[in-house]
């Protein structure tokens, strides 16, 4: 299925609301069909790869369960939640949820999660600190969401994280089609009114800790930013507990040359920004295609009209010439470029132009390498 947003323009979109104010937008998509139910929910939340929880809250009391879940017939009829993350990794339907939203470049593109609510469902009023669309499915969800403003923060449990109370600039009941978009550090909070579906587009949003905590990772695995410390200029003080400024500028410079080494940083920030933050449903080729294979599986695509896809929540960047994928990197040539630019800006692709952008040996092994590593795959329904 192919989802298309109305009503909407990028342009004025990332000029009025991106970062700034929040927006609703009734009917941005038409005659919507979930992409999937219920029940395929649950069963995911069942699967032990797959992060799940359930939150309740009953006789005023606020409830939290992570899965793997075995069943849930202990749950009431109404003030539950099911959230699922990175549903878009194991659903190739739900994946194509994202794919509107790929006018936000696709480091900055998080995961999809998906929630089911029965009526009075829901997680509280809170604050998160990234960007999210939020889709509404199956039924109606009554929303609520404020500008940034100051806030006062509760922990009804140690998994939950609320606001007391905000003031709101949108209040609405959520129909399907309707999209909200909340900016980072904007209060919000919806509840179900009859059984909901709810699809949330996050966005990745690393902070400083984050950054140096992985930077630090890099140099270790690296073995590099050994540089010591040196003063070969040291002269008498008066004070030997001091540490002068001009030590202090020392200090600040040997630590500002790690992020200067061009080379280094974007190796770190291509690897780091490529990694999914959650499993991935990887299933490698055994035993590997030979170059043979993959031109006879190419052709027989071509001649049913069968099309290839990119792994849900794979993700792929460009740093110059090189690819970064998954976490790893390929320095790629001229004739690699015009199929890895493919691969990187789209989800779906047709046999026919996968052809056309293999008819070379090294855009043809790229290719291979991608799919014998479970990265591009052939429609599994439609496979011959």
């Amino acid at each position: 299925m192919t989802y298309q947003l109305f009503n909407f323009s990028e342009a004025e979109f990332l000029n009025t609301y991106w970062q700034k104010k929040p927006v609703l937008i009734k009917g941005a998509f038409k005659n919507f069909i979930d992409p999937l139910d219920a029940d395929e929910l649950a069963g995911l939340a069942m699967e032990e790869e797959v992060e799940s929880r359930l939150i309740c809250k009953q006789a005023n009391k606020w409830q939290v369960e992570h899965g793997p879940f075995e069943d849930y017939s202990h749950l009431p009829e109404t003030d539950w939640t099911l959230l699922v993350q990175a549903v878009d990794h194991w659903s190739t339907e739900a994946a194509a949820l994202m794919s509107p939203f790929r006018f936000i470049p696709n480091w900055r593109i998080d995961d999809l999660m998906v929630s089911f609510s029965m009526p009075g469902g829901g997680v509280g009023a809170h604050v998160d600190q990234y960007d999210v669309f939020i889709l509404q499915g199956q039924g109606k969800r009554h929303w609520k969401v404020g500008a940034q403003q100051k806030l006062t923060e509760k922990v009804p449990h140690p998994d939950l994280l609320q606001i007391t109370g905000f003031d709101a600039c949108i209040d609405d009941i959520l129909e399907p089609g309707d999209l909200l978009y909340i900016p980072p550090g904007c209060p919000h909070e919806g509840y179900a009114i009859e059984p909901s579906l709810n699809y949330s587009i996050g966005f990745r949003a690393p902070n400083q800790q984050d950054l140096l905590s992985a930077f630090a990772d890099f140099a270790l695995q690296e073995e590099c930013f050994k540089q010591r410390y040196a003063d070969p200029n040291l002269t008498l003080r008066d004070n030997i507990s001091q540490i002068n400024t001009g030590e202090i500028a020392q200090i600040k410079e040997l630590i500002l040359s790690t992020v200067s080494d061009k080379s280094k940083l974007e190796l770190f920030l291509g690897r780091y920004l490529s990694q999914a933050k959650h499993d991935l449903n990887i299933q490698p080729i055994e035993p590997a295609y030979e170059p043979e294979d993959l031109i006879e599986l190419l052709e027989q695509a071509q001649a049913q009209a069968i099309n290839w896809f990119r792994l849900g929540g794979l993700r792929c960047i460009f740093i110059d010439t090189q690819l970064f994928i998954n976490g790893e990197s390929v320095e790629l040539n001229s004739a690699q470029m015009p199929i890895a630019q493919l691969i990187a800006t789209q989800e779906e692709y047709s046999a026919a132009e996968l052809i056309e952008l293999t008819n070379n040996p090294d855009a043809l092994n790229l290719l291979l390498a991608l799919v014998n590593e479970g990265f591009i795959f052939i429609d599994a329904d439609e496979a011959f």
